[in-house]
């Protein structure tokens, strides 16, 4: 089954604003991880300590079918959070070969932010801004041992 759920960016308070939102829409964070907790990524230089504490990715169910899911941004990986920019569309989907469709659909005449590929949390995953400027994360958990 394909999910579409919100993703939202911060500068600096994502923990304090899903501690908020849990707060208004109850339930559990399923995942709650901090850019210091990351395996270092070739070719990135090391985090500043600063920026270590800062929220990577959490997620919040809000329904069966609904995950309100979000982090801070880092200058190392991309621009700052602004008003326009602050979410993206995440598409959870179960097969390589569909993400693949989806992806290379929504990019023609877009940008590429990060190729479709294996992630360090168990995941097939990209990122690109079609070319209306909306920004679309696409996902497959992968199975252990994939």
């Amino acid at each position: 089954m394909t999910t579409v759920n919100v993703y939202l960016n911060f500068n600096g308070n994502c923990e304090k604003a899903f501690n908020f939102y849990q707060s208004v829409l109850g339930g559990e964070f399923t995942y709650k991880g901090k850019f210091g907790e990351m395996p270092p990524q070739e070719g990135m230089p090391p985090l500043a300590d600063a920026d270590k504490d800062k929220i990577m990715h959490i997620s919040l169910p809000i329904s069966k079918e609904t995950v309100l899911m979000g982090s801070d941004t880092l200058e190392a990986f991309g621009p700052k959070s602004v008003v326009g920019n602050n979410f993206s569309i995440s598409i959870n989907t179960d097969s390589t070969q569909e993400a693949d469709r989806l992806f290379k659909k929504l990019s023609e005449g877009g940008k590429v932010i990060m190729a479709m590929e294996k992630t360090f949390w168990g995941a097939y995953f990209g990122m690109l801004t079609d070319k209306f400027e909306i920004n679309w994360m696409i996902n497959v958990d992968l199975e252990e041992g994939h």
